[in-house]
């Protein structure tokens, strides 16, 4: 089997972004949800570049014939994931945002205080 520049630059771009996923947990700019995430993705990024064999297996699983099939069929399904993922995440800041609002409006009413505001005048 002979090596190609592709299959080393890849695996070294995907170390790095693995490791770059890792240094914003740390830092504390993204969750440990989304660097597992980013992990696989790029993990599997630096798999097919090395073994590009790993691709009948997909066609095996997915049942699709061709490889590249096998690999985009895989690769929406993944989008898929990340979409619902993500509705899910924007969901739970959406109820979030709602207890916050209605917490903060419940301090501007003061028990005792039944005058009605006027709304300001722009």
């Amino acid at each position: 089997m002979t090596i190609t520049p592709y299959q080393i630059l890849v695996p070294i771009a995907s170390i790095l972004a693995i490791l770059y996923a890792w240094s914003l947990v740390s830092r504390q700019q993204k969750t440990l949800w989304e660097a597992v995430i980013w992990t696989v993705f790029w993990g599997a990024v630096a798999s097919l570049a090395l073994f590009p064999d790993l691709t009948d297996y997909l066609t095996q699983v997915t049942g699709v014939q061709d490889r590249e099939n096998a690999v985009f069929v895989t690769g929406i399904g993944l989008l898929f994931f990340i979409v619902f993922y993500l509705i899910m995440r924007l969901e739970s800041l959406e109820q979030r945002q709602t207890r916050i609002v209605q917490k903060m409006a419940l301090k501007q009413v003061k028990p005792g205080n039944q005058k009605s505001r006027k709304p300001k005048k722009k």
